[in-house]
């Protein structure tokens, strides 16, 4: 008799051990699930930004308010959104401007303090390439 009561408790732990082990292994793998998901909305969100952020620097020079002539601008991405040749639509540049758009909250990355600081302090030079 105290075998079988042995032998049922045997039986009982091992139940137990592996309902336990099946149920903490679906509760794994639904947390699992939600990270990923969690995660690919986040991807998502943040290509989202950076496309809108794109296509803001793009169109910058014909929102209302854009202090240059559309025409004057000509697009770079990296390290400045935008290069103004103040007067090139009058066939007269009478000044280079350098344009960085930024929307929301964003902020200049340090390359792009860089340049500022460069542009700032007039450390900027003419160089004309001639390919013989």
């Amino acid at each position: 008799m105290e075998l079988i009561i042995i032998l049922i408790a045997i039986v009982l732990i091992v139940i137990a051990y592996l309902v336990g082990n099946k149920i903490g292994t679906l509760r794994v793998e639904k947390l699992i699930d939600e990270k990923v998901k969690a995660a690919r909305l986040d991807a998502a969100n943040r290509s989202r930004a950076v496309l809108q952020g794109q296509f803001s620097e793009q169109l910058a020079p014909f929102m209302p308010n854009f202090p240059f002539n559309p025409s004057d601008c000509r697009f770079i991405g990296k390290p400045i959104d935008l290069l103004v040749f103040k007067g090139m639509d009058d066939k007269q540049i009478e000044e280079v401007v350098f344009v960085e758009v930024k929307t929301g909250n964003s902020k200049l990355s340090q390359q792009e303090k860089n340049l500022k600081e460069a542009i700032e302090k007039k450390k900027v030079s003419w160089f004309e390439y001639r390919k013989n």
